[in-house]
């Protein structure tokens, strides 16, 4: 089974977050209220530097599929 890249979150504890996670590399779990972002991976000096540019693609990458799923249960 394939599960897919990204996946809404929940918990109580947080009412007020909204997170999504990152299920491939580098898997990261973003809370869109306040844009923080937790990796899930261990990352080399090199890994960060090259990290940079993606990060900032997969953070809006995160951003649209919360827009389009919320858009979805809408209609």
């Amino acid at each position: 089974m394939e599960f897919p890249k990204f996946l809404l979150g929940d918990n109580t504890d947080y009412p007020t977050a909204i997170f999504v996670v990152h299920t491939e590399y580098p898997r990261f779990i973003i809370n869109l209220e306040d844009d923080e972002v937790e990796w899930m991976e261990d990352f080399t000096k090199e890994d960060e530097k090259e990290l940079e540019t993606e990060a900032e693609v997969l953070i809006a990458a995160a951003n649209s599929f919360y827009d389009r799923e919320i858009s979805r249960y809408e209609e």
